[in-house]
């Protein structure tokens, strides 16, 4: 599990902040085909809550919480409004289970957070700057590339699919370059998935070579006449616009408004009579036996 800071002893608490839409489409490709007695699908509700107890189980934190999007267009949206744009929509037997897995993170306790406007990144990102003011710990549960830009001393990411810690090191690793450039890198490299267009033809390494000799984004694109190869220099030149604006869409927020403080995240033990009732409506026999 994610080591804490050697100066944890100073610290006062961890924080979990769960990606909560990571863990239901992890869990719905991973389940089969489940139906509760009045026949609704609920393959990701029981995937979902199998994640959030091991989470417990294994961590038994004193503070967390599970983070969502909101399901609504957001700011980035006003920015450029082809954002998501080629993202399919969620299969039909998924949309039904999107309440049904709050009710399960309120079941077993959670404090469950959106804000219609904002992606959950951003208010992970808030949580995680807001927590780090308060000289806590914080780790992210959740293996996204974005959220890698909020790494640092104190803050972590785990991968529980993979049993994963992933920090600094882990970030050089995958991006070359540590997570204080991870945004400019993405703002280079684009992401197909969220429509992101980057600088075309600039990949990860290029991407990485890039910054480690210019430092930032904004140099990259104020030096490009320094660059010797004439092709990359003319995509520089080319992508000036559109890496700017990537920027724009892949930088996270970090004042979102949010109607939850630090201490209102104290995960208390699940209430039996309210979790057994959910577990027993949708007839998940092996949790209430876990």
């Amino acid at each position: 599990y994610p080591a804490i800071s050697s100066e944890a002893n100073i610290m006062t608490k961890i924080t979990f902040l769960i990606d909560g839409y990571g863990f239901v489409f992890r869990a719905y490709h991973s389940m089969p085909p489940l139906t509760n007695p009045a026949g609704t699908p609920v393959g990701a509700v029981f995937g979902f809550i199998s994640m959030l107890m091991k989470v417990i189980n294994d961590f038994k934190p004193d503070h967390a919480a599970v983070i969502f999007d909101s399901g609504q267009k957001n700011f980035r949206h006003d920015i450029y409004p082809a954002y998501k744009a080629n993202r399919p929509p969620a299969p039909e037997d998924l949309i039904p289970q999107f309440a049904l897995v709050r009710q399960a993170a309120a079941a077993l306790n959670f404090t469950i957070i959106e804000k219609e406007g904002y992606e959950a990144d951003d208010i992970i990102a808030t949580l995680a700057k807001q927590a780090q003011n308060a000289n806590e710990e914080v780790i992210i549960i959740s293996s996204d590339k974005d959220l890698m830009q909020l790494i640092s001393k104190h803050v972590s990411m785990y991968d529980s699919m993979k049993n994963k810690t992933i920090k600094a090191e882990q970030v050089k690793e995958k991006f070359g370059v540590g997570p204080e450039l991870v945004l400019d890198a993405l703002s280079i490299i684009g992401d197909s998935s969220d429509n992101v267009p980057g600088i075309a033809g600039i990949g990860p390494k290029g991407a990485a070579e890039l910054l480690e000799k210019f430092g930032s984004l904004e140099n990259i694109l104020a030096n490009a006449e320094e660059i010797k190869q004439a092709g990359k220099q003319q995509k520089i030149i080319s992508g000036k616009e559109s890496a700017l604006l990537s920027k724009q869409l892949i930088a996270l927020k970090y004042d979102v408004v949010i109607d939850k403080n630090l201490s209102d995240l104290a995960l208390k033990t699940p209430e039996p009579q309210k979790l057994f009732a959910f577990l027993k409506e949708h007839n998940f026999k092996s949790l209430i036996t876990k």
